[in-house]
């Protein structure tokens, strides 16, 4: 027995302070149960007074006395209830009612398992119960201590002692935990954690001040005459008294309790605030109750702000959500049993009275019963914001989604099942909407006519997704391009998939489709520039997997796109950044780049040119590599040698500028010129005349006009 009692101590609580909830739980079951009886029988009730709790600490001694006016114990409840561990007199009761059909629905007995009594040992080396039943003519006494297996049951024969009904416990703490315990304040801040909402009042004896008056004497000064005693006016002055009396530590009607038409919206907000130290209104709230096969009532609310740090996302334990069992708190460190992660930020509580927990009160269960309340809860949430975004009242949506849109997102990552839920809530910029964000809704309601996907860039910010190329000829169609610019909204949409039985599609991805294809037309440019494509794979090489005829631009040259099961120009940057990046997996994911060039552009033309005069000229292959590296950057890439492109970027500026004012300087200075500047991955160069520079450099305006056609094969 010491052994087991030993394990009960250490091992099934992990928090000492829980003693006196389990204590206050088994009195309020006694209140409960002489309550019931007491209605086929009221001379059950005598003389014992109100039904209630009180809670006396004594410093000196180091003692807590917890007394309660149930129902008591006879001496063989006492041997059965406190001589056996485990043996719970309160799950007899409740079997007992079960099997008479006595008990109604609002039955609230707590203790169910028989071991909360020896919560007590946590804190204490000896006990002693002092008990008397309605049902018995004697008071009995236990007493245990925490080292023995052994435990005396006597008759109470103090006179000054007897009780006419109820229990009285006596804690003899540990030393280590007399100056802690053994204090009225830490005993009322307890209750109010624990047993707030206990159904019977529960005072502590403690000690308070009050100021009164005391008659003070008025010496005659010196010189003056005495004044008769019948004839002196008395004075008095304030002094502060200390004395000790009962304080009513808890709130008997919780608010969830009440029917939601008695609550004003003011109590809500009191309650929130008092409850979640909170210093602001909440945004919204939902109190609802739920019945059937899992009876539950609850109050949900929706916090105005973020707070500090955004530990709602990076600490999935909050302490938002405060589970009560019959009134009795219960826990509020939950890791996703009771909400979602994502749905951290939801503050609130939760009050059962078929809840099913471990003897401690203090793990959850997986249940039945569990994924039923997790499934109400969710839904009555959902709710909650839809209403806030349906709301004429835009702003407060606005302020919801600057502090909690991204746990919306983790939502849709991590909770597929609530896809459908999650959606409509999202909220993003667009081309068309770059200073007001809008809904998947509103966008789709948009659409033009012949759009069949919903078209997205991601992006580190609007103005890079705004001029990047991939635009161009959506832009020239009205079709509207979602702009995905918070780092965690690429993947969102990923895992999204499809809205309203639109696509999400990727414009900075192989294959755009933009459902004007002319096939006939397609296979003449193709035919036109097939060699040209072959001639640029060839000297790119593996730089690229493949080099073709873009349908996407209009008035840029190139531009790079990602394989369509690759990495985005912006997942790329994002995986570069991390630190514990693994570097295998990004170049096989960033291997597939295809490099697309627009016919009708004149570099492209003139580059063509070239191709056929002179395939093999060093200038017109470092025109290649610098129109690359140009198209690398305006896709949203990042050069692997910045340094290395800046030297091809001074070189061309150098040839160009050296043929542009050739006129205003001797040749000799010229050739110099070129000569010094420097050239990366070349170790000569070769001197070109303007006109071939007109060609090959139109950044600085020389580009020729003429439009060359490719000879017939």
């Amino acid at each position: 027995v010491s052994r087991l009692l030993d394990l009960i101590v250490h091992s099934l609580y992990s928090h000492k302070e829980v003693f006196l909830r389990e204590l206050i739980s088994n009195a309020s079951d006694a209140l409960d149960k002489l309550r019931f009886l007491s209605v086929m029988d009221p001379g059950l009730l005598g003389n014992g007074g109100e039904l209630e709790i009180r809670i006396k600490a004594d410093k000196e001694n180091g003692t807590i006395m917890l007394m309660d006016s149930g129902i008591g114990m006879t001496k063989e409840e006492l041997v059965d209830c406190l001589g056996t561990i485990a043996q719970s007199g309160t799950a007899k009761f409740m079997k007992a009612l079960k099997e008479s059909k006595e008990a109604g629905s609002d039955n609230n007995l707590i203790g169910q398992f028989g071991v909360g009594f020896y919560s007590a040992f946590l804190v204490s080396d000896k006990i002693v119960v002092s008990t008397k039943s309605p049902k018995s003519d004697k008071q009995y006494v236990w007493e245990g201590q925490a080292d023995t297996s052994s435990y005396v049951i006597r008759e109470e024969m103090d006179p000054d002692k007897l009780i006419p009904r109820g229990t009285s416990i006596t804690l003899h703490l540990k030393t280590e935990d007399k100056l802690e315990y053994a204090d009225s304040e830490k005993l009322t801040n307890l209750v109010k954690t624990y047993s707030q909402f206990v159904s019977f009042p529960i005072y502590i004896w403690k000690e308070k001040t009050q100021a009164v008056e005391v008659e003070v004497e008025d010496e005659a000064k010196e010189g003056e005459a005495k004044v008769p005693e019948g004839q002196k006016k008395k004075k008095t002055k304030t002094v502060t008294e200390k004395y000790s009396d009962w304080d009513l530590a808890n709130e008997t009607e919780p608010i969830w309790m009440r029917n939601t038409k008695s609550v004003s919206t003011e109590e809500y907000n009191d309650f929130y605030k008092k409850t979640f130290n909170e210093y602001m209104d909440p945004l919204a709230c939902t109190h609802f109750n739920t019945e059937g096969e899992v009876e539950f009532r609850s109050i949900l609310y929706l916090p105005a702000i973020a707070p500090m740090g955004r530990e709602d996302i990076s600490n999935p334990k909050t302490k938002n959500i405060r589970l009560y069992v019959k009134r009795v708190f219960i826990s509020d460190d939950f890791d996703g049993e009771l909400f979602p992660r994502y749905l951290g930020f939801v503050k609130g509580v939760v009050d059962s009275n078929d809840l099913p927990l471990n003897v401690s009160r203090e793990i959850l269960q997986e249940s039945r019963i569990v994924r039923v309340m997790r499934k109400r809860l969710l839904k009555k949430t959902f709710e909650m914001i839809t209403g806030i975004a349906n709301s004429e009242n835009k702003e407060d949506y606005k302020k919801f989604w600057d502090n909690f849109g991204k746990n919306l997102k983790i939502g849709v990552i991590e909770d597929k099942a609530n896809h459908k839920k999650l959606a409509p809530l999202l909220r993003f910029f667009s081309s068309y909407s770059e200073d007001e964000l809008l809904s998947l809704d509103q966008y789709v309601d948009s659409m033009k006519e012949g759009q069949k996907d919903i078209y997205y860039i991601a992006s580190d910010s609007i103005t890079s997704a705004r001029d990047a190329p991939f635009l161009e000829k959506l832009l020239e169609k009205e079709y509207e391009v979602l702009y995905l610019v918070d780092p965690i909204d690429e993947v969102t949409i990923q895992n999204l998939k499809s809205y309203r039985d639109k696509s999400f599609v990727d414009i900075t991805k192989e294959d755009l489709d933009l459902g004007d294809r002319d096939e006939v037309k397609e296979k003449e440019i193709k035919k036109v520039f097939t060699s040209f494509c072959d001639w640029m794979k060839d000297h790119l090489g593996d730089k690229v997997a493949n080099v073709q005829v873009s349908n996407r631009l209009s008035s840029s040259p190139c531009v790079l796109v990602s394989g369509r099961f690759g990495w985005s120009a912006n997942m790329e940057r994002l995986m570069k950044a991390q630190t514990m990046g693994d570097t295998t997996s990004m170049e096989f994911m960033r291997s597939r780049r295809i490099f697309e060039i627009n016919p009708d552009h004149a570099i492209i033309k003139n580059l063509n040119a070239a191709r056929k005069e002179a395939p093999k000229s060093p200038d017109a292959l470092k025109a290649i590599d610098l129109l690359y590296d140009t198209a690398l950057i305006s896709s949203g890439f990042t050069p692997d040698n910045p340094a290395e492109l800046g030297g091809k970027i001074y070189n061309m500026m150098d040839i160009a500028l050296a043929a542009k004012w050739a006129g205003s300087s001797t040749e000799g200075s010229n050739e110099h010129a070129i000569e010094s500047s420097p050239v990366v991955g070349s170790s000569e160069m070769e001197i070109i005349e303007p006109e071939q520079v007109q060609e090959l450099s139109s950044e600085v305006g020389e580009a020729s006009e003429a439009e060359v056609s490719e000879p017939a094969e």
